[in-house]
């Protein structure tokens, strides 16, 4: 039996793709040859599963939990989390605003895919998380570089956040720990870019 191709549609060239995961391919076979690498390029955790979690995996695959959850998430884990942001955040969320993922990515790409039409605008911090521009690219809408600046411990200027917005914006992306800098914003950056999006 013969494979069948089929073309991909159009939109996919617009489609960008993550560096990282090419870095770490060379880098593991620099590795392989013998030489001393620090692993900067994926988030990849440099430590192992811890024990008690392994441990809740196996009690849970034991007592038959293996079966479709709700698609928002195990409702215990989603209180879990909502109780997690307000102590250590102090912002209360309910668990209705709680959607747990497979990872950032599935969910970065159907937000944007629900908020942006072409010719949408996304202000995204600069460097990023590739994801941002690639979605925010391939839904047709156009990313806005917004510079982080090293000697500002890798935080933007506001007035140049007040300046990247036009009639067309329509998301600000915003992530602290930033990924990939590690540029945290303080309470006095997040109440000035408050007042700048109202």
């Amino acid at each position: 039996m013969r494979a069948t191709t089929f073309p991909l549609a159009d939109s996919m060239r617009r489609l960008g793709t993550e560096s990282a995961f090419v870095v770490l391919a060379r880098a593991k076979a620099l590795e392989a040859q013998g030489r001393s690498i620090i692993h900067l390029e994926i988030g990849e955790p440099d430590f192992n599963t811890p024990e008690h979690i392994k441990d809740a995996a196996i009690r849970s695959l034991h007592a038959n939990r293996t079966h479709y959850t709700p698609a928002a998430g195990i409702m215990e884990l989603r209180t879990a989390i909502a109780a997690y942001v307000e102590r250590t955040r102090g912002v209360h969320v309910s668990t209705d605003q709680i959607v747990v993922t497979p990872g950032a990515k599935p969910m970065i790409a159907a937000v944007l895919m629900a908020l942006l039409n072409p010719g949408d605008e996304v202000i995204i911090p600069d460097p990023a998380y590739p994801a941002y521009r690639s979605i925010t690219t391939y839904v047709g809408a156009t990313p806005v570089s917004l510079p982080l600046i090293e000697a500002k411990d890798f935080r933007f200027e506001i007035e140049t956040l007040e300046a990247s917005i036009t009639p067309r914006t329509k998301i600000l992306v915003l992530n602290s720990p930033h990924n990939p800098t590690g540029g945290i914003l303080t309470p006095g950056d997040i109440a000035a870019i408050a007042d700048v999006v109202r």
